[in-house]
C-alpha cells in the first residue's frame, strides 16, 4: 500500500490478522509513518512490516508523479527482498501497484486487488474536470489494474457495481469486504465531561482533512449553528489530518470558531475513543459528489461502534452503513446540517436511540466476522483459479451438477 503506514491504517491491519490468523504470512510493504509506524522495519504480531520513506504530494501533479514514482520503486525494491510469494494483495490508490504486482504475477504470484477508493471519481471530486488528459489516463490506470487482477475485494456494493460494470469483472470474482472496527480493541469507556471545557454539548469530527471530506461544511455548519440558531452550548473538536488541515484551521478562525473549535489533529486510539465517548452527536459532512455518494466513510462506521448519534449529508452509502443511526441533511445544505445538530442536542432520547442502533447494525450485518469470511474466500478464489473454479471443484466434491 502507498498512502498510509500500518498499523495505522485499521481495515489493513485488520486484514493482515485474518490472513496470519488463516495461516498466511504476511509481509507488508508500506510508507514510514511521521509520528508513529516510523521504523523501516518491524514485526507486530507476528506480521513482518517494512516500511520506505515518502513524502507526501505537494505542488499539483508534479508532485504526485514524484510521490508515486518515489513509491514504486521502494515498493519493488522491497517486493524483491521479500523474495517468492503466493499472493500479492495491492490497495489503491493510487491505481500503480498493479505494476509491482505483475512483477510477482511473472513469478507465479496470484494478485488480490484491493480497491479502498475509486480513483477517477476521487480525481473529479478534487479537480472537477472529467474531459482531460489526467483524468482520462487515471481510468486507463483503473482498467488496467481491474484485468491484472486475479480477484478483486470491494468495500460496498457500490464499487462492487464498478468493479462489474466499469471494469469488466465478473460478478462472482468480486468480494464484498467492508470495513468495519475491531470491537474487542474500539469500544466506549466512561465520558471525560472537562472534555467539554465546560459546555453541556461535546461535537466530535473524526477523519481525513482533505479537499473532498467536507471538513469546511462542517465548520460552517457550527457557525450558523452559533449565529443563526443562537446555539453556543457546544464545543467542538475535529481529529485527525490531511492535505487541508491548515486550511481548516484558517477558516474557523476567520469564522470566529477559534475558542469553541478545536482541532487536535492526528491522535493515539486511546484518545480517539476518549473524545467520542464524551461526544453526544459526530459529526459527517462529506458532501456529496461523485465518490462521497459511493464510498463507505470509516468515520461513519467508528461513530456507531460507539454508540454516538450522526449527522451526515443525504449520501447513498451513508444511508448503507448508518441507516436510523444518523440524520441526513439533503443538498449539502449546511443550515439544515446545523438545524439537525440542533435537533439532536436537545433530544437525548432520540440520541440514546440512535446510538442503540448503530451499535447492534456493527455487531450485527457490518461486524467484521462477516467481512473475515470474504476475504478467505477471496483468496480461496485467487489461490485455485477463480471463484468459478472453486465452485465447480467443490461441487465434484459433494458429487453435484453445477448446471443450471
Amino acid at each position: 500500500m502507498e498512502n498510509l503506514s500500518v498499523p495505522f491504517d485499521r481495515r489493513v491491519w485488520q486484514e493482515c490478522r485474518t490472513l496470519r490468523d488463516a495461516g498466511w504470512e504476511v509481509d507488508v510493504i508500506c510508507p514510514q509513518g511521521t509520528k508513529r509506524d516510523t521504523e523501516p522495519e518491524a514485526v507486530i504480531d507476528g506480521v513482518r512490516i517494512h516500511r520506505y520513506p515518502l513524502r507526501a504530494a505537494t505542488g499539483g501533479p508534479a508532485g504526485y508523479l514524484k510521490e508515486y514514482g518515489t513509491a514504486l520503486w521502494h515498493t519493488a525494491r522491497l517486493a524483491r527482498k521479500v523474495g517468492p510469494v503466493d499472493v500479492v494483495h495491492a490497495c489503491n490508490p493510487p491505481d500503480l501497484l498493479f505494476l509491482p504486482a505483475l512483477m510477482l504475477k511473472r513469478r507465479g504470484a496470484k494478485f488480490v486487488f484491493d480497491q479502498h477508493d475509486l480513483v477517477p471519481e476521487l480525481y473529479l471530486s478534487r479537480f472537477g474536470r472529467g474531459k482531460d488528459l489526467l483524468y482520462r489516463g487515471v481510468c486507463a490506470l483503473e482498467r488496467t489494474t481491474y484485468r491484472a487482477a486475479d480477484v478483486v475485494l470491494a468495500t460496498n456494493e457500490s464499487y462492487k457495481d464498478v468493479a462489474v460494470r466499469r471494469g469488466g469483472r465478473r460478478p462472482e470474482d468480486v468480494f464484498v469486504v467492508r470495513s468495519a472496527p475491531d470491537t474487542e480493541r474500539f469500544h466506549p469507556v466512561e465520558p471525560e465531561p472537562e472534555l467539554k471545557r465546560g459546555k453541556p454539548h461535546l461535537l466530535c469530527y473524526l477523519g481525513v482533512m482533505g479537499p473532498q471530506d467536507g471538513v469546511d461544511y462542517a465548520l460552517r455548519a457550527l457557525a450558523k449553528l452559533r449565529d443563526e440558531l443562537g446555539r453556543t452550548d457546544w464545543h467542538a473538536v475535529f481529529v485527525g489530518a490531511g492535505d487541508t488541515f491548515d486550511a481548516m484551521v484558517g477558516l474557523s478562525r476567520k469564522l470566529g470558531l477559534a475558542e469553541q473549535v478545536e482541532f487536535t489533529g492526528r491522535v493515539p486510539d486511546a484518545d480517539l475513543v476518549r473524545y467520542l465517548s464524551s461526544a453526544d452527536v459526530c459529526l459527517s459532512p462529506d458532501p456529496c459528489n461523485p465518490l462521497n455518494d459511493v464510498s463507505t466513510m470509516n468515520k461513519v462506521l467508528e461513530y456507531m461502534v460507539m454508540g454516538r448519534p450522526i449527522v451526515s449529508f443525504d449520501l447513498k452509502e451513508a444511508r448503507v452503513s448508518a441507516g436510523e443511526a444518523a440524520v441526513y441533511a439533503a443538498g449539502d445544505d449546511e443550515t439544515a446540517f446545523a438545524e439537525l445538530i440542533a435537533q439532536l442536542l436537545d433530544d437525548p432520547e432520540q440520541r440514546a436511540r440512535m446510538g442503540k442502533f448503530g451499535q447492534e447494525r456493527i455487531n450485527g450485518p457490518l461486524a467484521w466476522r462477516n467481512s473475515q469470511a470474504a476475504l478467505l474466500a477471496a483468496y480461496e478464489a485467487a489461490v485455485r483459479g477463480g471463484a468459478g473454479a472453486v465452485a465447480a471443484r467443490n461441487g465434484r466434491e459433494r458429487g453435484t451438477s453445477l448446471e443450471r
